[in-house]
């Protein structure tokens, strides 16, 4: 039987535009490696040669490849909606070059046809089953111009993910991680429902599984990158069961109503729950119901904000502005609430809505989009007409918001919403540290010593919670977060 052909692979992450603006903070895009292009290089043979750029962290040159500058034989190039343009620039030159460049992720779901003209082949959808699939074709010479990914879909018995491809030193949190993929919601602005649709939208890795790659992590940090990670309470359960003893501090992502619900939260801050990104997105119950986040429908959000602070919890609170029933008293009633209820970050969107989702559909049958620009479709411009504010308006009171939260008196403010002292001043210093010092985290990037950081920062953060007096385990960075990334996750899918 003859021997494969080895194949030259490049895998590619284009920066988002924002990172490329020369008022953009490059600690926020130095964060998490692309665990989803590393995903589908654990599919390649071993002696195959592959190679991962992110472009967040360095610059991608059309002409070079590995050590060699010959063009490769497959370029793979991760898409989303504000890299769109320079993903389609780096395609159209790999393929000049005589390349077989194929392209998947978020946007390439929600706009095949745009892709699919910058490319020898598009993936729809998650990749974990097509990418195997498309291998096969590629190898044996009859690769198809389109897989979509339908029924089947599972992460039992994944192979390692290729850690030894990604640059560690370049991220402040190389331990990121994902177990699930999805999330049981349908919330209207999501893309969630439009990336999934064919197949199942939510489902888990084994256990056993995830707590082995857990195992290949060293240091004691953690980033849960899943959009729910109290998705699934049995799964949630059995996960944080096998963490205990590890002495893990983890961050993730959960919804209003998981935490309210049970008893799951508390196991995970009893293995190192130290920071969860919530989705409050609204005060108005009306906003809620009209975007289908029913999730949050009659929830008390001050309970949640209780129930986090008690067990040590922090909380980085996502906040959404410019839904329908949003007035010109939006932004200070939410940055109030906020400050009020101790919220350590907050990330503040100005409502998007991106191609692919049932938003999208209803602003573009009311005429309500203002441009097809995707670059500006990032969270921090108006891209439709809001129904009763100005576009200046939105946008200003969304810079404003930012401001507010963000003022040393406003950070003051929320720490001492606290009723330790020792929480009071995890607070100050966590979110002044995050958000205060950019010319510290500057030095830091350019000096590639980010992994000098995660420990020191690590350190400077106590567990705390309503019953301890004494010193604690040390706790984890808790990180504002780029929205595309996260919240419309915008955690890096396993797409091609």
């Amino acid at each position: 039987m003859p021997a494969r052909r080895r194949l030259r692979v490049k895998m590619i992450l284009p920066a988002l535009t924002e990172a490329t603006s020369p008022y953009w903070r490059p600690v926020k895009y130095s964060l998490f490696p692309p665990l989803g292009l590393a995903t589908l290089a654990a599919y390649l043979d071993p002696e195959d040669e592959v190679a991962i750029a992110d472009e967040h962290v360095e610059h991608v040159e059309h002409g070079s490849h590995l050590e060699t500058g010959r063009a490769p034989d497959l370029v793979a190039i991760q898409v989303y909606i504000t890299n769109a343009r320079r993903a389609y620039a780096l395609a159209d030159a790999y393929r000049a070059r005589g390349a077989f460049v194929i392209l998947g992720g978020l946007h390439v779901t929600a706009l095949p046809d745009e892709a699919a003209a910058h490319a020898d082949a598009i993936f729809l959808g998650p990749g974990e089953q097509t990418f195997p699939q498309f291998l096969r074709d590629f190898r044996a010479g009859r690769p198809l111009r389109r897989y979509a990914s339908t029924s089947g879909r599972t992460l039992d018995r994944l192979p390692p993910i290729r850690r030894d491809l990604i640059r560690r030193r370049s991220y402040l949190v190389p331990n990121s991680i994902v177990v699930t993929r999805g999330c049981p919601q349908h919330c209207d602005f999501c893309y969630k429902d439009g990336f999934f649709e064919g197949g199942r939208s939510f489902y888990t890795q084994r256990v056993d599984d995830a707590l082995a790659e857990i195992e290949r992590l060293p240091g004691r940090h953690l980033y849960f990158l899943d959009d729910h990670l109290f998705g699934d309470r049995r799964f949630g359960a059995a996960l944080f069961d096998g963490m205990r003893g590890m002495g893990r501090l983890f961050q993730g992502a959960a919804t209003v109503d998981s935490i309210l619900r049970g008893d799951l939260v508390e196991r995970a801050a009893e293995v190192g729950l130290r920071s969860l990104f919530v989705g409050f997105e609204t005060l108005a119950p009306s906003n809620l119901a009209r975007s289908n986040k029913l999730q949050n429908l009659g929830r008390d959000y001050a309970a949640v904000t209780r129930r986090l602070h008690s067990l040590g919890v922090m909380i980085n609170g996502s906040f959404v502005f410019g839904m329908d029933d949003d007035d010109e008293t939006v932004y200070q009633r939410t940055v109030e609430w906020a400050i009020e209820h101790g919220i350590t970050t907050a990330t503040f969107h100005i409502m998007t809505p991106y191609p692919g989702t049932r938003l999208f559909a209803r602003t573009e049958a009311a005429g309500r989009i203002l441009t097809r620009d995707w670059d500006l479709y990032d969270t921090r411009h108006v891209v439709y007409r809001p129904a009763r504010l100005t576009p200046e308006n939105l946008k200003n009171g969304y810079d404003w918001a930012y401001r507010e939260f963000y003022r040393w008196s406003s950070i003051a403010r929320a720490s001492l919403s606290h009723d330790s002292m020792k929480h009071q001043a995890k607070h100050f210093f966590y979110a002044a540290g995050w958000k205060k010092f950019e010319p510290l985290w500057d030095a830091v990037i350019r000096a590639r010593q980010l992994r000098v950081m995660t420990p020191l920062l690590e350190a400077v953060l106590s567990k705390v919670t309503a019953e301890e007096n004494g010193p604690a385990e040390a706790g984890a960075l808790q990180v504002g977060l780029n929205p595309e990334l996260l919240q419309v996750r915008l955690k890096p899918d396993t797409t091609a």
